[in-house]
């Protein structure tokens, strides 16, 4: 008798292992144990373009970081005996004309030029989060913000960025060091002219928003409007937040690029890509790779970003992750 009540019993645990396999295969199936990670990740691996780009800006990322250290020449070390040599041994992508090694300056004006788009993006996105938050929550401050923000993109981008450096670049000088001092000009400008884009997506989201029925009824219990914006509203703007982010890092990189190579940017002492290209723009006949090392950095940098931008977006879209 109690081998058959043992032999039941371990029927129905199998029975019941049984069914609780068969229901969550089922779950599983209808997606309901799916994660917003899992379905992010599962979005975003679809777009091929996003994972070269992820590939390619982590290879770059790391070189900047860590070639310097580990590379076997000084990016500031003047060798001039060794000056504009050809691509070779042991200076891979040869030298200037003061005899520096450019590869070593390549990497480290990757690093620069990455941290002045990192520090100028996350500037941008706290003054357009801002103004987007406020302009969309706050109806009696939409349209004066709005207009606000209609007077930055009207100006001429370029222009205003010479015109800012010039009258500013001296104080910043004196104030903070050559190097420091341009840095913060450099980054403080471009954030400054690159926000309105994101202050118009993030009152579109917080438009719509806001009329939902929970933020309705946080109202009608009385919560403070800034408690609403901070547990209601910013996370629900997040997806997008991430999107301009990380195109703002592209657009950073640009700007930059194109004010150290017109000469206004970083001191020759101070590489970065559009710096590189700006001393190499003479001397491309005696050894072109000065002009092809950070100008294919530079591209694929960008168009990693713009890519991983786009595969963001995709994953982070609600309609998309459902047919996915």
């Amino acid at each position: 008798m109690g081998d058959n009540m043992s032999s039941s019993e371990e029927m129905s645990t199998a029975q019941r292992d049984q069914v609780a396999a068969s229901a969550l295969e089922e779950a599983n199936e209808l997606g309901e144990f799916r994660s917003l990670r899992s379905d992010v990740w599962r979005q975003f691996r679809k777009h091929r373009g996003a994972l070269v780009g992820t590939v390619i800006i982590s290879l770059i990322v790391f070189g900047a970081v860590m070639g310097p250290i580990v590379y076997p020449f000084d990016p500031f070390e003047i060798d001039v005996p060794s000056a504009n040599q050809g691509a070779g041994w042991p200076h891979i992508l040869g030298t200037d004309n003061l005899g520096r090694d450019v590869a070593a300056r390549s990497l480290i004006g990757g690093r620069i030029s990455l941290a002045v788009g990192f520090a100028a993006m996350v500037f941008s996105i706290i003054i357009g989060t801002l103004v987007g938050v406020v302009a969309g929550y706050f109806k009696r401050l939409d349209g004066i913000l709005m207009r606000f923000t209609d007077l930055f993109l009207s100006l001429p981008l370029l222009p205003v960025l010479l015109l800012v450096i010039v009258l500013f670049r001296d104080q910043l000088k004196d104030a903070f060091g050559e190097t420091f001092g341009i840095f913060i000009l450099v980054v403080g400008i471009i954030g400054l002219t690159s926000w309105m884009q994101t202050a118009r997506i993030v009152r579109g989201e917080v438009l719509s928003i806001k009329e939902q029925e929970f933020i309705l009824a946080s109202r009608s219990v009385g919560t403070r409007p800034h408690r609403i914006i901070s547990q209601h509203i910013l996370p629900n703007v997040l997806s997008s937040v991430i999107v301009a982010a990380s195109l703002g890092i592209a657009t950073s990189i640009l700007t930059e690029s194109a004010l150290s190579f017109l000469g206004l940017g970083f001191p020759a002492s101070f590489p970065t890509w559009g710096r590189l290209l700006f001393d190499a723009k003479d001397a491309y006949a005696i050894n072109f790779m000065r002009i092809v090392a950070p100008s294919v950095l530079l591209s694929l940098t960008v168009m990693s970003v713009n890519f991983i931008g786009d595969g963001l977006r995709d994953a982070l879209d609600p309609q998309a992750r459902s047919q996915g």
